[in-house]
């Protein structure tokens, strides 16, 4: 099984990747520019061609994420720079051998009128990957929401992939801290949420697992992500259910938990390694 963590790249992509295979993971996440700006930026394609060797050579899976600032259904006046950041994100993420870009759901745009937030986004993926031809895809995430918020259901994420014209271009990553806050996993409705993923082909396109325990009770719509073994709502069991299960036995598992409360995600890595390597 496949064990990493969310890794900075203060040393550039490669040592990113090298700091991933210093703590034996064999997965990582990373952000491809400034997680606050939507700003282009400029890479390196030797850079890139030395971390994308090096990781092919280690075994070692990765993905990016965008910034915090980019949304599917943004304003009016953001919504070139956000497509031109998009193209961007994925243009560096291929270059360094990433199978695809996180970005998360969309939300509602209009009270008055629920499905807008969906058709902005179908459309902004659309206009997106029309001018994307290579095989780093992009990974739509669940939202953290409260039950019944935008992006919250397997159902939604499905049927927008498939509504868009480049639905090939698209993959899943899975939050387990966002799903148990949604109510998405509640600690008992495993064998209900896999039946469902797989009538709905959602597993088939389920390229990443970003590994969270939960600070909050399910259904709280919080996302305050806690560490997998301690101060959290999700237990060992649930997540021992978790791991195990048929869909996600091959998948990489990647924390984007804290790292300054009682452990550092080198000696997280390791515990998840030892139990569930």
């Amino acid at each position: 099984m496949l064990f990493g963590c969310h890794l900075s790249i203060r040393e550039g992509y490669l040592g990113a990747a090298k700091a991933a295979q210093r703590m034996n993971a064999s997965a990582y996440q990373y952000f491809p520019k400034n997680p606050r700006s939507l700003t282009v930026k400029n890479f390196n394609q030797e850079d890139a061609k030395l971390c994308r060797d090096f990781c092919e050579e280690h075994g070692i899976f990765s993905i990016a994420h965008t910034p915090y600032p980019t949304s599917l259904t943004p304003q009016p006046e953001k919504r070139d720079i956000t497509i031109k950041s998009l193209l961007n994100d994925l243009e560096i993420a291929n270059a360094y051998g990433s199978a695809g870009v996180v970005v998360h759901f969309g939300s509602p745009i209009r009270s008055s009128d629920p499905l807008a937030g969906y058709q902005l986004m179908i459309e902004m993926l659309n206009k997106v990957l029309s001018q994307w031809n290579e095989p780093c895809l992009i990974l739509l995430e669940n939202t953290a929401g409260q039950p019944g918020t935008m992006g919250t259901t397997i159902e939604e994420l499905v049927q927008v992939r498939s509504l868009c014209d480049y639905p090939d271009k698209i993959g899943f990553c899975l939050d387990t801290c966002h799903a148990y806050a949604s109510d998405l996993l509640n600690g008992d409705n495993l064998e209900h949420f896999l039946q469902k993923g797989e009538n709905l082909n959602y597993f088939e396109h389920l390229i990443a697992i970003h590994f969270n325990n939960s600070k909050y009770p399910a259904g709280s719509g919080k996302d305050r992500h806690a560490n997998i073994f301690n101060r959290g709502h999700i237990t060992e069991k649930q997540f021992d259910e978790l791991v195990k299960a048929e869909p996600f036995k091959k998948l990489p598992f990647i924390l984007e938990t804290p790292s300054d409360e009682g452990i550092k995600h080198s000696d997280e890595v390791a515990l998840l390694i030892k139990k569930w390597g």
